[in-house]
């Protein structure tokens, strides 16, 4: 396994090169990053961003808003949060299968104390049944990362100010608010992980990956980033990350709108009807898929709004590459009268 230490502390850079990695090094092994980052806040792909942010708390304070390839939910972070993601070669198999990626973490956590640990749910990370990562994956070119958050010392209050929660997903999980859902890890960890800077609490956790119990001895399966993949990272930053159009997205005004929570995720679809055919449809929303489901939306246009119209559209795509883990009938009641 090889691993990066990204120096940047602005998300947008660190994302840049994560995709750059994934796409343009070819690795004989997998591939582990750590990042940490200032204030901010990260959209799933498929997200309307203006909805999962409290826009004017995170004008007055600075906070970086952009948005990421992968699917799932909008998460923020500043620097006392501590950013994982494993690139590997994809196999079909593993696309939503967060368990695989995220266990040599929690193995880690355990050999630092945190014996409470686990994976839950689709993409959660617990600890005393307490969240404290969240996961997405992304898939492109026969490569696959998987990335994920760890809350060692968050600003919490800063948090559920600086996200707007639907109530439906508060609701579906049993809890009064998003505040009393997520928690910090390093209380739970072993007193002398407890109080550490956020590096020093990487270059503990690192190490652990690779079965050793100093940096030093991991450093020949160090890769650093050059100046020629810099370059080609700063157009990625300028394409994705810093876009207004990307982060943002111009989206019409809609005449109809439906949404429901899944297990597996919410699909919130919007769309004008006009004379009786689907215009302009737009599918937001925290699931998962390997695929862009901007191929569905571009289907649907101009169909009939109907039920057997719709369907047939419907059944030229494997929908569990879009939306994994929901039923086509649960999607075609979100898409018809």
């Amino acid at each position: 396994m090889k691993y990066v230490v990204m120096k940047s502390r602005d998300i947008r850079e660190n994302l840049a090169t994560e995709q750059y990695l994934m796409n343009n090094k070819n690795f004989d092994e997998p591939l582990v990053l750590f990042y940490i980052e200032g204030p901010c806040i990260i959209v799933g792909r498929n997200q309307n961003t203006l909805e999962e942010i409290n826009h004017d708390f995170v004008k007055e304070n600075n906070i970086t808003v952009t948005r990421r390839l992968s699917g799932g939910g909008a998460v923020y972070q500043d620097l006392g949060n501590l950013c994982f993601s494993f690139v590997v070669n994809s196999d079909d198999s593993n696309f939503g299968d967060f368990k695989s990626f995220t266990q040599p973490i929690i193995d880690a956590l355990h050999q630092m104390g945190a014996t409470s640990a686990e994976v839950s749910g689709r993409n959660d990370l617990l600890v005393d049944g307490k969240k404290f990562s969240g996961n997405a994956m992304y898939s492109k070119n026969g490569k696959t990362f998987s990335h994920g958050t760890i809350s060692y010392n968050v600003d919490l209050d800063v948090l559920t100010k600086a996200l707007h929660v639907n109530e439906d997903k508060i609701k579906s999980k049993g809890i009064k608010s998003i505040r009393s859902r997520v928690t910090n890890l390093n209380s739970y960890l072993d007193s002398n992980y407890q109080g550490l800077t956020t590096e020093e609490f990487r270059d503990l956790l690192l190490p652990k990956l690779f079965e050793k119990n100093d940096i030093s001895e991991i450093k020949k399966h160090e890769y650093v980033v050059t100046p020629e993949d810099q370059v080609e990272i700063n157009k990625l930053l300028d394409q994705y990350y810093k876009n207004w159009d990307w982060v943002y997205g111009k989206s019409p005004k809609f005449t109809l709108k439906q949404r429901k929570h899944f297990d597996m995720g919410t699909i919130d679809v919007r769309m004008n009807i006009a004379n009786g055919m689907i215009n302009d449809i737009k599918i937001f929303g925290d699931f998962f898929g390997s695929q862009s489901v901007s191929d569905i939306e571009e289907a649907l246009n101009g169909t009939k709004f109907e039920t057997d119209d719709v369907s047939s559209v419907l059944d030229n795509f494997n929908l569990d590459d879009y939306f994994k883990g929901i039923d086509k009938q649960d999607i075609l009641k979100l898409v018809t009268p």
